[in-house]
């Protein structure tokens, strides 16, 4: 061993200015990397942790950046696709005689989709009752079935859907299948195979092209959308994915969710969206796409739904990250109460802020989290912004043994925000997402029964809890250090 030490160090002096040479190389690569990570002009919070991370861990780092590191998707050619298929007549501006309050008008000036409305919204709790309603509605379609999803397993659930639109396809009713390549990674050919002979089209978001020279891969960037739209007329969105760990029928412990299933004119809306993504991931051209087929003439008009509708969608294609923006100015605007419920709780600066004001000025805020999220390193992250929270009189509550899955909002009597994105900056910045503003007292009061339940089944948490230095608060410490990297 000595010999090899001593042959290493001869073979080191033999070439001249090796140390030299390596430090210069070092600083090359930090200003440079440095350079190219302040131009991607996020907070300098995460700014300065990709910074230093690159700084400790020359060259795996870069490779870790490249991998993982903001990218920006350029979709201005679905803009200009709407006004050649005419699908701009979809995201008109708010009519003048609308009740558009600063929320709607927020929405509408960060997404181009403007307030609607909605004859009809039921609340779906837990996978099952959410699958019945979905496989009963594709078994009634009649034109067209357009599905998007993260995660669609393979499994005896996935199985069963899939079964039910190679069915609606064959008796021909068109069949579009949207799947994220990352987190519907598990699907192979042979499983879509029934599908595709039966005329259905299946269309993978961001495929992995780690292979591909000169082209960044897109695994960071994911659509963590759900989302069906059956003949333009109903449409189903929320948390809920095509997996058995999410059917209590298949799992005692899969997780506790919801979904929602919408009628009425803010269809419309959601059918954009996922043309868009559509058009977006195919290729395809817009003008292929029959608006009188996508947006038939028989549906409900705005006048006549009588709940206030709007779609939110954000992604890393928009810098005004509309669902985070609206979560805040709905907390902003709220007198009463704020209840927030989200299985990954990762807030930035002014979500924070925002929580914290509305619980000193004396408002009922409640947090709704995990007991354990399916990710230990999220819920260390979690808890390292409790005290704070604590301190400002916020009510925090710990869901478990199940893993809750809820991504919803109430603010007072009126408002809610319910969909598929977390309370993180995942879904703030990198995620495709889609929320649903709605301003109804019916519907907010369903949803907040449904959330008395769930806390009456969580423990409070309280702000003399018993935290060790190892086991608790280091761990923590660590976790929100890196939370904006996540």
């Amino acid at each position: 061993m000595l010999a090899l030490f001593d042959a290493l160090r001869h073979w080191l002096d033999a070439i001249p200015h090796l140390g030299t040479s390596l430090a210069v190389a070092y600083v090359l690569y930090l200003v440079g990397l440095t350079g190219w990570i302040m131009l991607q002009k996020r907070e300098p919070v995460a700014t300065l942790s990709w910074i230093l991370s690159l700084a400790a861990l020359p060259w795996i780092g870069l490779f870790i950046y490249y991998l993982l590191g903001p990218q920006k998707v350029k979709r201005q050619r679905l803009r200009r696709g709407r006004s050649r298929s005419g699908m701009e007549h979809y995201s008109s501006v708010c009519p003048p005689d609308a009740d558009c309050t600063e929320l709607a008008a927020i929405g509408q000036s960060t997404t181009g989709l403007a307030p609607s409305s909605a004859t009809e919204v039921e609340w779906l709790v837990d996978g099952a009752a959410t699958y019945d309603a979905l496989l009963e509605a594709v078994a009634q379609a009649r034109d067209h079935v357009h599905l998007e999803y993260y995660i669609f397993e393979p499994d005896h659930t996935g199985t069963e859907v899939r079964d039910a639109l190679v069915a609606a396809a064959e008796r021909g009713v068109q069949v579009r299948l949207l799947l994220d390549a990352v987190g519907a990674g598990n699907i192979r050919t042979r499983f879509l195979q029934p599908l595709l002979e039966a005329g259905g089209e299946v269309v993978w978001f961001h495929p992995r092209q780690l292979l591909k020279p000169f082209k960044r891969p897109w695994l960071n960037l994911r659509t963590h959308r759900k989302l069906v739209v059956i003949d333009g007329v109903l449409a189903f969105t929320g948390g809920i994915n095509i997996t058995d760990e999410e059917n209590e029928r298949r799992d005692p412990d899969a997780y506790r969710d919801l979904h929602m299933r919408l009628r009425g004119h803010v269809v419309r809306s959601l059918q954009l969206v996922f043309i868009e993504d559509w058009l977006y991931a195919s290729g395809q051209d817009a003008r292929t796409f029959d608006p009188e087929r996508l947006w038939p003439r028989g549906t409900p008009s705005r006048d006549a739904g009588s709940i206030d509708a709007q779609v939110l969608v954000s992604g890393p294609d928009s810098s005004w990250e509309t669902i985070h923006r609206l979560h805040v100015a709905a907390i902003h605007e709220a007198r009463d109460r704020v209840w927030l419920v989200t299985p990954y709780f990762v807030p930035g600066e002014a979500a924070r802020m925002a929580l914290t004001s509305a619980a000193l000025g004396g408002l009922d805020v409640r947090l709704l989290v995990p007991k354990m999220s399916d990710s230990w390193f999220v819920t260390q992250a979690a808890r390292s912004y409790f005290d704070e929270l604590l301190q400002a009189g916020v009510k925090i509550y710990e869901y478990g043994p199940r893993m809750l899955h809820t991504k919803a909002f109430i603010a007072d009597d009126d408002v809610c925000i319910v969909g598929t994105a977390n309370f993180d900056h995942r879904s703030f910045r990198l995620n495709f997402e889609l929320s649903m503003l709605l301003r109804d007292t019916g519907r907010v009061a369903e949803l907040a029964g449904i959330l008395e339940h769930e806390f009456a089944c969580a423990t409070r948490v309280h702000d003399d809890r018993n935290r060790g230095l190892w086991r608790h608060r280091l761990p923590e410490a660590f976790a929100r250090l890196a939370s904006p990297l996540l």
